[in-house]
């Protein structure tokens, strides 16, 4: 585990699958920026045949694997699924084998191959692991009202604070962007 006087590192995650056909595959996207600095590191890639979960966490594991030395890390993503893993997953899967309890059965972990490389990763990173919704295809009735939605601008606005030193309650963005396991997914407080 990394001391506190590591490098704090933001990476955002992003995917986008076709909808047309799931051969086609999709594309991730992380965006790699030390707090404090202006530097950054922005790697996009098509990968044929991949979608969902595992185009997920392939842009995590990529972005993590792109630091050079120990480090703490915000790991910004849309995907619960990610979140989740990181939070409670690992931890359980690695005592139980990589193998995960399915009506009574012992199952392999999806996706194990990529969730061993986020494990050995935070034998050397601090991650905190906090979810946003980039673009959810939900229908209008069921999105947040434009007053809990996190646009992008807002998320800038918070980086650019936190490079000040100043603290997320500007504009109750520290109340609209939750880690993990805290209020609602996707980064939200409802009304």
């Amino acid at each position: 585990m990394p001391q506190t006087t590591a490098p704090h590192f933001l990476l955002l995650t992003q995917t986008h699958s076709n909808s047309d056909s799931a051969d086609q595959g999709g594309t991730w996207r992380f965006v790699l920026e030390e707090i404090g600095s202006t530097e950054r590191i922005e790697v996009t890639e098509h990968e044929p045949g991949l979608w969902g979960e595992r185009l997920q966490l392939l842009a995590v594991v990529r972005g993590l694997e792109a630091l050079e030395q120990p480090s703490r890390v915000t790991l910004i993503t849309p995907s619960r699924f990610v979140g989740n893993g990181i939070r409670i997953g690992i931890s359980l899967w690695k005592e139980n084998g990589w193998q995960w309890e399915n009506f009574d059965q012992m199952s392999p972990i999806k996706n194990c191959d990529l969730w061993r490389r986020v494990d050995q990763a935070m034998q050397f990173h601090r991650i905190t692991c906090r979810i946003w919704d980039f673009d959810a295809p939900e229908p209008e009735r069921s999105r947040p009202s434009a007053r809990n939605r996190i646009s992008f601008g807002e998320i800038q606005t918070a980086r650019q604070l936190s490079f000040s030193g100043s603290s997320l309650s500007h504009e109750g963005l520290a109340d609209r962007i939750k880690p993990v396991g805290q209020g609602r997914a996707f980064g939200y407080v409802p009304n």
